[in-house]
């Protein structure tokens, strides 16, 4: 048995006839694959490769480029929580806010906690810039974040 599922492979398939290369798909493969399996093992790395007709160090290659990915004896928490230290928020206390984070998690960024709910990361940006200092839990934006509202947010993740 394979790292992916049927439906995982058929909705990899599904994203071809969209882009004009199969070599295209890669990083909507890995999303994928990501967000189903919250990492991107070897083994699925190869499995991609088959399906794109890639070799799989290309695969590897574009997955590692991006910070974004797990990989290999890596594994995100079941939400992962953002907090942006690009130049506004910076400016705003991102990296108070970070250790802030950290404190209150019991993890330093680029960590899950020992519960396996949350995993701290820091993003240089997340688009966010007018409400400063921001963080991202999964897609959705949380802006002005101070101490208070980061524990109040890492509470919620916790009860999810």
């Amino acid at each position: 048995m394979g790292a992916l599922t049927e439906d995982m492979k058929n909705r990899i398939r599904a994203f071809l006839p969209k882009y004009p290369r199969k070599q295209a798909v890669t990083l909507p493969a890995l999303h994928l694959v990501h967000d189903e399996l919250r990492t991107v093992s070897n083994e699925a790395i190869v499995e991609i490769a088959e399906i794109l007709e890639l070799h799989p160090s290309e695969v590897q290659d574009t997955m590692t480029f991006y910070e974004f990915y797990k990989g290999e004896g890596q594994k995100n928490g079941k939400t992962r929580l953002w907090v942006c230290r690009g130049l506004a928020c910076m400016l705003r206390g991102a990296y108070e806010l970070i250790e802030h984070c950290e404190s209150k998690l019991g993890v330093k960024c680029g960590h899950t906690t020992e519960d396996g709910t949350i995993t701290l990361e820091f993003a240089e940006c997340i688009g966010a810039c007018d409400g400063a200092p921001a963080c991202m839990r999964e897609d959705v934006h949380v802006m002005n974040v101070t101490p208070e509202k980061a524990d109040a947010l890492i509470t919620e993740l916790k009860l999810k």
